[in-house]
C-alpha cells in the first residue's frame, strides 16, 4: 500500500495502473531504451510513470520541479526524452520551455499536495485540451508479457557545466540479485518483511528515488510525506508505525531544535532502520539523534555515478565519528596523490569508488566527460579524503571547494558542517575569495530561519568558539533564499563565481 495524505493505493490496483500505461506508452511509440522525463512530486502517479517506463525497458528522466522553463528544455533535449509526465500547477512554470515533438501527459494535482505547497484551486486540474494522464492510462488495456527493468537516468549537479545524464548499462542477472542484496545492507530494506517506509525526499534525487522505488519492488508500505517538517514526520511515525525512513543531515538539525516537550510527545519505538547520506553529518549531530532514537541511524555515502559503495552502522559511528563508514558487499574505495600513487592510511587524497553491483554508467552524449571521471575502473565526483588504518572513509571536502590561504589547506565542509548547528542557521555555504595577501579568505553565506537575528559578529564568535581561528571566515553575508542546482543541493558556484570573474 501507499499512503499520501488520505489517499491510499494498494499494489494490486497500482500494478494493473502500471500494466495499463505500459500499453499507453507503447501506443505513443516509445521505442525500448527511449527515455520518459517526468517532473512529479512524490505522488501515485510518479510510481506508475517509473515502473511503465522501465516495464518496457525505458529510464525514466526525472526533472527536478523547482526548474523553469530554459533548464526544462535543456533536459528534454539533451535526453531525447519526447513525453513528459507532469503535475499540473507545474505547468505554468515550463509549456514555454517545450521542444517540439514532446508529447505531454499532465497528472492532476492532489489535494494533500495542493495544501502543502499553497496550489491555487485552478491549478490542480488538468487544463482543457491537454492529455489527463488518469484517463489516458485508463484508457487502454493492461501490458501482457513480463516487464522488464531499466535504471532511471539521473542527471547530476551542474556545478562543473551543464548537468549530466548518468545513465547506466543493462543489469546483468548477477547483477541484480546482488543490488538487492546491497539495498537490504544500504537501506534496510528487504522483501516481505513487514516494513512501513517514509520517504520525504523529491524523488527526483538520486537517493529517495532508488529508497522509493526498491521499497516499491519490495511490497513495503510507503508513507509519502509531501514536505519534511520536523513534527509532522514525528506524529507520522506514531501514526503509521514507521519502520524506515531516509534523511539528510539537515533534516536531524531540525528535529533536534524543536522543543523538547515536543520531541518526547510522539512514539517513535516503531522505527527500526533510519539512514542518511548525500551530505556530511557533523558527529555532534549524529550522536544526539543516537541518544534520542536509539542505535538505528545509518549512514552510507556514494554518488550518482559510483551507486553506494561505503556504509556503517550507529555502533561504528560511536567508535568511529565524523566517518562516512568503509566499502560493503561490492564496493571499492581508494584514495589517489595527484600523481595517480596511491595514498597511505590516513594520507588526504581524491576518492575513487565504485559499487560494482549495479552496472556501469555514461554520461549520457559526455564520452569525454566519463573518461575524465575514472581511474583503474573507478570513478571520482571529486570529494578529498582518507581512509583511516581499519578501512573507514573521512570526508575532507570536495576536491574544487578545498581552500587554500596562505599556504594553509581548509575544508569548509568542516566549518558548514559546525555553522549549520548554530541557532538561527537555517543552511549555510562556505567558500574562498580572493585575498591581496593571503590568495584565498573564507567567505560564509548563510539562510537564516524565518525571524532569526544574526549578524556576522555573532556567527564569528561562534565559530572561533569551536573551531581554530584561521578557520573563522573574515567575512558573513545572509541571504533570504541560497542558490541551489538541480539536485537541490546549494549551488556554490553560483556564489563563489562573481569574486573570482577575470581572475585566475
Amino acid at each position: 500500500m501507499i499512503i499520501s495524505g488520505e489517499r491510499r493505493i494498494g499494489y494490486d490496483e497500482i500494478q494493473a495502473r502500471i500494466r495499463r500505461a505500459a500499453s499507453g506508452l507503447r501506443t505513443l511509440g516509445l521505442a525500448e531504451g527511449a527515455p520518459v522525463a517526468m517532473m512529479l512530486r512524490n505522488d501515485f502517479a510518479l510510481f506508475e510513470a517509473v515502473a511503465a517506463s522501465a516495464a518496457l525497458g525505458s529510464p525514466v528522466v526525472p526533472i527536478n520541479w523547482h526548474l523553469k522553463a530554459e533548464e526544462v528544455r535543456y533536459i528534454l533535449t539533451d535526453s531525447g526524452a519526447k513525453i513528459l509526465v507532469c503535475h499540473a500547477d507545474l505547468l505554468p512554470q515550463i509549456r514555454d520551455g517545450l521542444p517540439p515533438g514532446v508529447r505531454l501527459l499532465a497528472v492532476a494535482t492532489p489535494p494533500e499536495l495542493a495544501a502543502t505547497f499553497t496550489i491555487a484551486p485552478g491549478l490542480t486540474e488538468v487544463p482543457a485540451g491537454l492529455t489527463d494522464w488518469d484517463r489516458w492510462r485508463d484508457g487502454h488495456s493492461e501490458m501482457q508479457e513480463p516487464p522488464r527493468r531499466a535504471a532511471a537516468m539521473i542527471y547530476t549537479s551542474g556545478t562543473t557545466g551543464m548537468p549530466k545524464g548518468v545513465r547506466r548499462m543493462p543489469m546483468q542477472p548477477e547483477q541484480a540479485a546482488a543490488s538487492e542484496r546491497v539495498g537490504a545492507i544500504a537501506y534496510g530494506i528487504k522483501p516481505r518483511d513487514n516494513q512501513v517506509v517514509l520517504i520525504n525526499g523529491p524523488m527526483y534525487h538520486s537517493a529517495p528515488h532508488s529508497y522509493g522505488m526498491l521499497a516499491f519492488r519490495s511490497g513495503c508500505t510507503i508513507v509519502l510525506q509531501a514536505r519534511f517538517d520536523a513534527e509532522e514526520l514525528l506524529a507520522l511515525i506514531e501514526r503509521h508505525r514507521v519502520t524506515h525512513i531516509h534523511m539528510v543531515p539537515t533534516m536531524f538539525v531540525r528535529l533536534l531544535r524543536l522543543p523538547e516537550d515536543v520531541r518526547q510527545r510522539y512514539d517513535l519505538s516503531s522505527l527500526r532502520f533510519v539512514v542518511h547520506g548525500a551530505a556530511p553529518c557533523p558527529p555532534e549531530v549524529k550522536l544526539a539523534m543516537i541518544h534520542w532514537w536509539g542505535p538505528v541511524i545509518n549512514e552510507y555515502f556514494g554518488s550518482t555515478e559510483t551507486g553506494i559503495p561505503v556504509w556503517h552502522s550507529a555502533e561504528e559511528a560511536l567508535q568511529k565519528p565524523g566517518t562516512v563508514g568503509r566499502a560493503i558487499e561490492g564496493g571499492i574505495v581508494k584514495i589517489f596523490r595527484e600523481d595517480g600513487s596511491l595514498c597511505s592510511a590516513g594520507e588526504v587524497g581524491e576518492i575513487y569508488m565504485r559499487q560494482t553491483a549495479v552496472p556501469d554508467f555514461d554520461y549520457h552524449g559526455k564520452a569525454q566527460a566519463r573518461a575524465e571521471a575514472g581511474r583503474d575502473g573507478l570513478v571520482s565526483v571529486g570529494d578529498v579524503g582518507y581512509l583511516d588504518e581499519d578501512g573507514y572513509l573521512f570526508l575532507c571536502d570536495r576536491k574544487r571547494d578545498m581552500v587554500i590561504s596562505g599556504g594553509v589547506n581548509i575544508y569548509p565542509a568542516e566549518i558548514e558542517s559546525v555553522l549549520i548547528a548554530m541557532p538561527g542557521v537555517r543552511d549555510c555555504a562556505v567558500f574562498g575569495i580572493p585575498d591581496a595577501e593571503f590568495g584565498e579568505r573564507l567567505c560564509a553565506c548563510i539562510e537564516p530561519e524565518t525571524g532569526a537575528q544574526l549578524s556576522a559578529a555573532a556567527v564569528q564568535a561562534f565559530l572561533r568558539e569551536r573551531l581554530a581561528n584561521f578557520k573563522v571566515p573574515k567575512e558573513v553575508q545572509f541571504l533570504d533564499a541560497l542558490p541551489r542546482e538541480a539536485t537541490g543541493k546549494i549551488f556554490k558556484r553560483k556564489l563563489r563565481d562573481p569574486y573570482w570573474a577575470n581572475r585566475a
